[in-house]
């Protein structure tokens, strides 16, 4: 057997039974220990839009915390990866992603108020904070604590970078016919400004360009449910029966029963909110003038966005599209059902949704920087951050022309695996994490 062949297996496991029944219960045991926090969604919305004092030299506001880890969590995985969802899982899968969002801000909570409670003040005063921080000070292991800023590291390279300016490449080379190479350079370069600006730099450009892609992409999901209105009641009628049906209720890409459905919402939607992984709590570290609470509440709106909302947009598009129009999804593969989708949209249709896209892709790669410097500044000091940062730059260079097979089955691999130190954190210390109060 192949290396790239063990490592499929070996994710395939994992994220087909250990994973999935680890994280539904961690959301669970954290949604009932907290009281369930998520009934604060709107106040915590109301947080996080709040005027707030500009954070300190190395340190973000809550909103710009907020925005970094929509950045690194937003794009393809709530667009395309929603569409392989449907398609593999029927409608009903659907449901298990909201659910799964629901359950998950919970343990985004958990996991940014225990990155608060232990976080790090630099000799400069400003701070920092994430779950090495939270191993090493909370748990007392530091081989935990470095084992999980080398996979934090190895994450950002691979599914932070390579994969998005792969991404990219696809989008660009079929709209455009233009050559990897120059597509790699120029997005390097790009990105390369903003990431070498600094922590200040990357948290401005997240505050501006992800609500504005998001609420861009939202109106045009508007436009085509607007359309497709008519057929919204049966779309959610479809959505409920088959997420409880015990057997396939139509076939086709409408097809779909209980187990099958389960297996993919969950899947997608552990996958897309990476609650557990752990992430978020790497942006929550750097939040200045808040609590922990506050910033728990403000960090699990994440979730909430990226799960609850954006997924079920894009499913809901999908879904009306194809009872509207079922025969315009011949010719795409499982993960093109959106774009079958906006082939309907009057502006532009399927250009405007590579755009969007490019777009979430770009920011994708700068929260993610964001979230890797943290991994290089826990094991070699703040003064390895300026070559770990073009050492970013010139890996999203070399992802435009790698083959994507093995830096996928890698990557899948690392966000497995640092979901165990993660969670083992959460329930060892869950009696210091706090619930937020009316």
């Amino acid at each position: 057997m192949s290396l790239i062949s063990m490592i499929s297996a070996i994710n395939n496991f994992l994220w087909n039974g250990p994973l999935l029944i680890l994280l539904c219960a961690t959301h669970l045991f954290f949604t009932i220990k907290l009281r369930f926090p998520q009934k604060h969604t709107l106040k915590a919305i109301r947080l996080s839009l709040a005027p707030e004092e500009s954070g300190q030299t190395g340190n973000l506001s809550s909103f710009a915390t907020l925005t970094t880890t929509l950045a690194a969590t937003l794009g393809t995985g709530n667009i395309v990866g929603v569409s392989t969802a449907i398609a593999a899982g029927g409608p009903g899968a659907l449901f298990w992603c909201w659910i799964t969002g629901l359950f998950g801000m919970a343990t985004a909570y958990a996991e940014c108020h225990l990155a608060m409670h232990f976080r790090k003040k630099r000799t400069d005063g400003s701070l920092t904070g994430g779950p090495m921080y939270v191993l090493e000070q909370g748990l007392g292991s530091h081989f935990l604590a470095k084992f999980y800023a080398v996979c934090t590291l190895c994450a950002a390279f691979g599914v932070g970078c390579t994969t998005q300016v792969s991404a990219i490449t696809d989008a660009t080379s079929s709209l455009w016919h233009l050559p990897p190479h120059f597509v790699g350079l120029a997005v390097a370069v790009v990105t390369g400004l903003v990431i070498l600006g600094g922590i200040r730099s990357i948290g401005s450009f997240c505050t501006k360009a992800v609500p504005i892609l998001g609420i861009l992409y939202m109106a045009a999901c508007a436009v085509l449910l607007f359309m497709n209105a008519s057929y919204l009641p049966d779309a959610l009628a479809l959505i409920l029966k088959t997420a409880f049906s015990q057997n396939a209720v139509s076939g086709g890409l409408l097809g779909g029963s209980f187990m099958v459905a389960a297996r993919y919402g969950i899947a997608r939607g552990l996958f897309t909110n990476e609650a557990g992984i752990g992430t978020a709590a790497l942006a929550a570290g750097s939040a200045s003038h808040t609590t922990p609470v506050k910033q728990g509440l403000i960090s699990m709106t994440a979730v909430f966005w990226d799960t609850i909302v954006m997924c079920a947009v894009s499913g809901l598009v999908i879904l009306t599209n194809l009872l509207h129009r079922p025969s315009s999804a011949k010719g795409f593969t499982q993960a093109g059902l959106t774009s079958a989708a906006f082939t309907a949209f009057p502006f532009g249709g399927n250009t405007f949704l590579t755009l969007t896209l490019i777009a979430f892709a770009i920011t994708t790669l700068i929260g993610w920087c964001h979230l890797g410097e943290k991994g290089a500044e826990y094991l070699w000091g703040s003064k390895s951050i300026r070559t770990y940062e073009f050492c970013y730059i010139l890996m999203i260079f070399f992802g435009a022309i790698l083959p994507m097979e093995y830096v996928w089955s890698v990557t899948d691999l690392i966000n497995g695996i640092m979901i165990f130190p993660n969670v083992l954190a959460l329930f060892l210390l869950h009696r210091k994490i706090q619930p937020p109060k009316p």
